[in-house]
């Protein structure tokens, strides 16, 4: 059962790497596996991982290590949850066929992208890899619809802003930011933003200062 404390970001970072790893590991037949060895598949120190680990309560048996089994229906129900979240997509341009063309379900098999929206007469109508695209003018009809829980915003920095505020108003919890700016939502929004500038430089800072 899970604790009644506040868990570190760092540690929810996180999260999905070590389901990542469970994942695999149940689907490749490994039943158990030891701090060492998640250690040096995730990269990331032993004390780090019984640490995080800790905030969830007993999950381990010194001397026996982790029953993947278990620690797979455990986090999938902390990283995704027991219910199927449909996910919209908003920006089917190169950034965002390529999500659609993902498949999320490899990994989370409770998270599908629902349905995709664009202004681009050429692309709305078209279906891809199962996702029909719609005018973004059906989308709060749509939302409604489906209940969506989740948005992926993959456009230009201000449309996303100026989209953000309506998607909190239509029920969206969380937000996959793709874009540059600080959307306009408040604190009941969950929103992880991903600025490929930024993380570019961040790669060739430590290329510079690993070698």
């Amino acid at each position: 059962m899970l604790k009644k404390q506040k868990i570190p970001n760092a540690t929810l970072d996180r999260l999905p790497l070590y389901f990542k790893y469970f994942k695999q590991s149940e689907d490749n037949g490994i039943d158990r596996v030891s701090s060492r060895e998640i250690s040096e598949a995730l990269d990331i120190d032993s004390a780090t991982i019984r640490r995080d680990f800790s905030y969830f309560g007993e999950l381990g048996r010194k001397g026996y290590g982790y029953n993947v089994h278990a620690l797979v229906k455990f986090f999938s129900e902390q990283v995704q949850g027991t219910g199927m979240k449909n996910v919209i997509l908003i920006g089917v341009g190169n950034l965002g066929s390529a999500l659609l063309n993902y498949n999320f379900t490899k990994i989370h098999d409770k998270i599908k992208i629902a349905v995709a929206f664009d202004i681009d007469q050429h692309i709305i109508g078209q279906t891809i890899n199962g996702v029909e695209v719609k005018d973004i003018c059906e989308l709060e009809s749509v939302v409604q619809d489906i209940q969506a829980e989740v948005a992926i915003l993959t456009v230009p920095g201000q449309v996303g802003v100026d989209l953000s505020s309506k998607l909190e108003a239509l029920g969206i919890k969380g937000i996959l930011n793709f874009t540059p700016e600080k959307l306009a939502v408040s604190n009941e929004v969950t929103v992880h933003n991903i600025d490929l500038s930024v993380e570019m430089q961040a790669l060739l800072f430590y290329m510079k200062h690993n070698n």
